[in-house]
């Protein structure tokens, strides 16, 4: 059934580049649609509705941030940026205005592709899931589970402060989706001040020390300095 498959478009205008990712895609068995110019791809993100788009920031015409403030405008799709900037402050804006997630180029194949599943499972469950009735959350050995406000790992209840558990949770609702600090700030802590990034790290380090990650080692989160944290999708 070709109608099933997930629909990605591709909107970037290095013809390689596009041709690369639309292979790689195709030949895993995924629907793809794509535009050279952000005009263009407006025009078929909204004709064709896609389940995924991957969008390069540096596009002839206009700016790819007009993209995703045009589709923010009544659509969660996942957005996953291809970029070869690597300024810190265009992932943040990018992240901010609601991208999804951000691969630098140049990136390989498995990458790609597991940055698309996690985006795609992101929407898929998002945080609705969390609201459900006995919802739990699974990333290789831990274990969320919502109703208890509890984690395990490896079957060993870890202990979290109210704080600690909240930005866990938080994480694992948006799992694969790289959240900036200021969304993680304002989610947690509802405002920010001049001490709150130094806030969210110190936490971060206790949640890594308590979750057993050595220093260095991201089993379960990964943090993009100057960026945010993103947990792991399920499957990654």
């Amino acid at each position: 059934m070709s109608n099933n498959k997930y629909k990605i478009l591709v909107v970037e205008d290095e013809a390689n580049i596009r041709s690369f990712v639309e292979t790689i895609l195709e030949a895993n068995d995924y629907q793809v649609l794509t535009a050279a110019t952000c005009t263009q791809g407006i025009l078929m993100f909204h004709s064709h509705r896609p389940d995924l788009v991957m969008l390069d920031l540096g596009l002839p015409d206009k700016d790819g941030l007009e993209f995703i403030k045009n589709a923010r405008q009544d659509s969660a799709t996942p957005i996953l940026i291809l970029s070869a900037r690597t300024q810190e402050s265009d992932k943040v804006s990018a992240l901010d205005l609601g991208a999804n997630d951000y691969i630098t180029k140049p990136f390989g194949t498995a990458e790609l592709l597991a940055r698309v599943r996690a985006a795609l499972r992101t929407s898929r469950f998002g945080a609705a899931q969390s609201a459900l009735p006995g919802a739990k959350f699974t990333l290789r050995d831990l274990e969320i589970d919502y109703d208890r406000r509890m984690i395990t790992v490896g079957g060993e209840e870890v202990r979290l402060t109210q704080t600690e558990y909240n930005i866990v949770a938080l994480l694992s609702e948006h799992a694969g989706k790289m959240m900036t600090y200021a969304a993680i700030i304002q989610a947690i802590w509802g405002a920010a001040d001049p001490g709150s990034t130094k806030k969210l790290q110190v936490n971060m380090a206790n949640i890594r020390k308590k979750l057993g990650s050595k220093p260095g080692e991201s089993r379960y989160i990964t943090n993009e300095l100057g960026v945010g944290y993103r947990m792991y999708g399920e499957n990654e």
